[in-house]
């Protein structure tokens, strides 16, 4: 048993997250611009238009220029809600699209990373700390996306091919070093804005009221009330018809393009 002055894990977590929860709240005004309008000036992609007509779907049986299709995807992973999250997924039979932190996450929850790997999950780059790219130099930027992509290989054997960029803030210069990188952007088309809220219900209805077919959904697997409110999520939305994917299934038989953004 650890010592009264000894921080344990969980200890850690909860201040990584109210840490994160702040910066995130700081950036909310800014963050609410980018959540349904993509990133101001920055073309973006939809899925149903990158999908090629004659090809077959490549990833399983599903095929979404006929299936009602979304993805779930969860940002700022792994976290010591994750190990439920993933029991919840694998009991749900849900593939989902997790876009890592490096620092305090990747590093932290190794076994984390390669049981998503396993479990047939999609794994892709949120960066290294957290930092916004278009505030930092071309060189800071390919160290927050490269160390993010070697940790993951390193674990998994598999080099990532999506990322999400910080709050949603992209821009050319992020757009040519991704290219370099063989990395697309993807942002999203619905948000629960979780960082701001531990209430699950709340969670739940924000993403009902706004998801629609191609849906990209956005959430935050290291806070309170974001994994309670999952199995409703999916509960509601298989409900209504919906067919759960990764973000690389909903674009098959297409194939995001390096240094492109999707949403």
């Amino acid at each position: 048993m650890p010592s009264p002055t000894k921080k344990t894990p969980t200890t850690k977590m909860k201040r990584s997250a109210t840490a994160f929860r702040a910066a995130a709240a700081l950036g909310a005004a800014a963050a609410l611009l980018v959540a349904l309008g993509g990133c101001g000036r920055t073309d973006t992609t939809a899925p149903s238009s990158v999908r090629t007509a004659d090809v077959r779907a490549r990833f399983g049986p599903v095929d979404c220029r006929e299936a009602k299709c979304v993805a779930l995807t969860f940002d700022a992973g792994p976290s010591e809600h994750s190990a439920r999250l993933l029991d919840i997924l694998k009991e749900e039979q849900v593939p989902a699209t997790f876009f890592l932190m490096g620092r305090k996450h990747v590093d932290r929850y190794p076994a984390l990373v390669r049981r998503m790997a396993d479990e047939g999950h999609e794994l892709a780059n949120h960066t290294w700390t957290h930092r916004r790219l278009t505030d930092l130099a071309p060189e800071e930027i390919r160290e927050e996306l490269t160390r993010t992509d070697d940790a993951i290989e390193r674990l998994t054997g598999r080099r990532p091919t999506l990322m999400r960029p910080p709050q949603g803030r992209t821009d050319a210069t992020v757009h040519e070093i991704c290219r370099e990188l063989g990395l697309a952007e993807i942002l999203w088309s619905v948000t629960a804005k979780d960082y701001a809220t531990t209430d699950s219900d709340l969670i739940t209805r924000r993403v009902l009221t706004q998801v629609s077919r191609d849906g990209i959904i956005l959430l935050h697997d290291l806070y309170d009330g974001t994994v309670p409110a999952v199995p409703g999520i999916i509960d509601a939305l298989k409900k209504r018809g919906y067919v759960f994917v990764t973000v690389p299934q909903l674009l098959a038989p297409g194939k995001a393009e390096p240094g492109k953004v999707y949403r």
